[in-house]
């Protein structure tokens, strides 16, 4: 149940992490945009989710590499909501700032990995 939501989530976040590359890819239809655009009203449910599941799993049995994964981009769809606690700002927009450059990667490495644990 939990690897079934996890891959789920994987799949979700990394349309919103990874649109502006998506979007390149698509062209002219607008298919990702359309699917980010339903999407992004439970950006931060997907990204809680990310976090907790990939926490649940990396504490279980489950692959190390992948929850690592899912556990940053879950951090970085809830970035805007975590910058919001006044002891963690300054270091979360630092550790934010770092990882941004790499948010498209991340978003589609989420995106294959939702793929191979679906198959």
């Amino acid at each position: 149940m939990v690897l079934t939501l996890l891959t789920i989530a994987n799949i979700a976040g990394g349309l919103l992490l990874g649109l502006a590359t998506l979007d390149k890819w698509d062209g002219e239809r607008n298919f990702f945009n359309k699917i980010a655009a339903a999407l992004a009203p439970f950006q931060t449910g997907i990204g809680g989710a990310l976090v907790i599941l990939s926490l649940m799993r990396l504490f279980g049995n489950g692959g190390l590499l992948f929850n690592i994964i899912s556990l940053v981009g879950g951090f970085l769809l809830l970035t805007h909501v975590i910058g919001k606690a006044p002891a963690f700002k300054d270091t979360l927009y630092k550790i934010s700032d770092k990882l941004m450059p790499f948010k498209a990667i991340i978003g589609i490495t989420l995106i294959v990995i939702g793929l191979i644990t679906l198959f």
